[in-house]
């Protein structure tokens, strides 16, 4: 999942975007529709999943339909190192891009089928599918410049605002025809937004050159049929798994969740203990590796609080706030639309800010200040909780306060972990790091999930409080050993 162009890949020529390869235009929009359909979908899952049968929903309770959630937000990620492993060995970038995008478009269509079990088949579908797109799609992007091209980051910064415009866009329609008119609607507005990326996808595949063409290393005969095989043969065994829990009557919500949060938690040190104990990386890149060790569980600690703004937040913006607007109550999942505007208002700043900086704040520096933000944002979602006791609903302006937070210690920590990741890893596994540093993510979502649980039995301003002075305790436990840190870094900043 390295953002480095394959030896051989051609950057096309022809039109440009903004100044970029015309291809450029191709992956923004498929970038953008994927997340308009990932965060769309996103905004009105847990609401869906609470809300009552008469109203359309599941009815679930609270505290399953939290861990739902993250254990859903985990899997996407976790399935991004198979995914990239896909593209890489067997099938190439384009391929792994069009066909993810095809998969997420089906299981956006599943979940808009007015049936119970629809969301999680359709779930599972979007998870398999977002694997092979979203690390690719990265892929294909660098593919497009060569490697020490100047124009290189300003393509990426482009790409990201495609992330976030789709990000934004999408509560707003899915929102209101999901909590206004029909759930399964909203959901199907997810599908058309994917539908849209992939048509656009494929009749703009002529402008990308060799990008993604072909895999970066190839698996080629006896080798390529034992993987295929090995493949199979996991997949029957889950398959056999997942038989043997339904016919035990162990086949719940609960019962999965659980299991996908230790898996993801397994791979996570069964990867970092393969690298580690791997002979054949130096002395210096296992003490780079053990400081990121320590960047990376702050990354998770900050994912755990932060990925609550779509379940936790998302229930307090429903049940405890105050929407009303001249008249008209808008969806509570309207604002899960503050976080990417507000991220393209600030990421510009933050990346002005840290150039000006240059080195005299370090890395773990930099993660600190995000998991103290994090954790205040959670003390200040305290205070609303408080606000809110007896039944009283409180102005939305505390959640879009808290939401800004956030993306402050998020402009702090995300970006600067994506550098770190690739200055930090050790040359054997360069084009593999990037796909640990999405374990992070995954890792903080599923115990997040299970922490969330404590949402629906603790106080509310009790468990704001208490996981937002956890937090930033934990930042400023990490300036305390930043020294440490910095010296198994083995000189990178």
């Amino acid at each position: 999942m390295s953002s480095d162009a394959p030896v051989g890949a051609r950057p096309p020529a022809g039109k440009t975007f903004f100044g970029h390869p015309r291809a450029l235009s191709t992956l923004f929009l498929t970038e953008m529709w994927e997340r308009f359909s990932f965060y769309g979908m996103r905004a009105i899952l847990v609401l869906y999943l609470t809300a009552a049968v008469a109203d359309g929903g599941l009815d679930l309770g609270e505290s399953s339909a939290n861990a739902v959630y993250g254990t859903y937000n985990a899997m996407v990620y976790l399935m991004a190192l198979p995914g990239g492993w896909v593209a890489d060995r067997l099938i190439g970038a384009r391929r792994s891009v069009l066909w993810g995008g095809v998969v997420i478009a089906a299981g956006h269509y599943v979940m808009a089928i007015p049936t119970g079990w629809s969301v999680f088949a359709g779930m599972a579908l979007i998870v398999l599918g977002t694997g092979l797109l979203k690390p690719n799609i990265s892929t294909m992007v660098g593919d497009l410049y060569e490697r020490d091209s100047p124009r290189r980051d300003a393509g990426f910064s482009i790409f990201y605002m495609g992330i976030n415009l789709g990000a934004f866009i999408a509560p707003l329609i899915t929102g209101f025809l999901g909590e206004r008119i029909n759930w399964h609607l909203g959901f199907g507005a997810a599908a058309v937004g994917m539908t849209f990326g992939v048509l656009q996808y494929v009749l703009g595949r002529r402008n990308l050159g060799d990008a993604g063409a072909r895999p970066a290393d190839p698996l080629l005969g006896a080798d390529r049929r034992r993987a295929l095989t090995r493949i199979g043969v996991a997949t029957v065994i889950l398959l056999a798994v997942l038989l043997v829990l339904l016919v035990a009557g162990w086949f719940t919500v609960d019962t999965v969740v659980n299991l996908l949060t230790v898996v993801t938690v397994l791979v996570t040190v069964g990867y970092f203990a393969r690298i580690l104990t791997d002979r054949e990386i130096s002395g210096t890149e296992r003490s780079r590796m053990k400081a990121y060790v320590w960047l990376f569980l702050f990354a998770a600690s900050f994912w755990l609080i932060y990925d609550q703004a779509g379940s936790v937040l998302n229930i307090f913006a429903a049940d405890r706030t105050d929407r009303s607007l001249g008249g008209f109550t808008f969806p509570a999942s309207w604002l899960q639309s503050v976080n990417p505007i507000l991220i393209i208002i600030g990421a510009p700043l933050a990346a002005a800010l840290w150039l000006k900086l240059g080195h005299r704040v370090s890395t773990p520096t930099k993660f600190a200040v995000g998991l103290v933000l994090n954790g205040l944002s959670f003390v200040l979602m305290a205070a609303a909780a408080q606000a809110a006791v007896g039944g009283d609903l409180v102005s939305p302006l505390w959640l879009v306060a808290v939401y800004a937070i956030q993306v402050a210690g998020e402009l702090s920590l995300s970006p600067v972990g994506l550098s770190a990741t690739t200055k930090l890893a050790p040359v054997k596994y360069a084009s593999q790091m990037l796909g640990l540093w999405f374990l992070a993510t995954a890792v903080g979502d599923a115990i997040g999930g299970q922490v969330a649980r404590l949402a629906d039995t603790w106080s509310q301003p009790v468990y704001f409080l208490t996981f937002g002075l956890a937090s930033v305790v934990l930042g400023l436990a990490a300036v305390m050993f930043t020294r440490q840190i910095r010296h198994l870094m083995a000189g990178i900043h």
